[in-house]
């Protein structure tokens, strides 16, 4: 899940001008992440020079380490 430490923004858009799902929404004194636009593909986490955008595992379905291939 994408997260916004706060009180770091300075409100420069960065992460709004990356977001392919248009997924940011920043206003004047605030900035949200809408979560059932964004897919978590990170562009706006590397996007962000104050470093206010952060990437947490936490709520993400893990994928299996190893695949069961079927026998025959």
């Amino acid at each position: 899940m994408i997260y916004i430490v706060p009180g770091k923004c300075d409100f420069c858009g960065c992460c709004v001008g990356v977001c392919p799902e248009d997924a940011i929404e920043l206003l004047e004194s605030d900035i949200r992440i809408i979560d059932e636009r964004c897919t978590n593909c990170r562009k706006c986490v590397w996007a962000c020079p104050w470093e206010v955008i952060e990437f947490h595992r936490e709520g993400i379905e893990k994928l299996p380490t190893e695949l069961e291939l079927p026998q025959g």
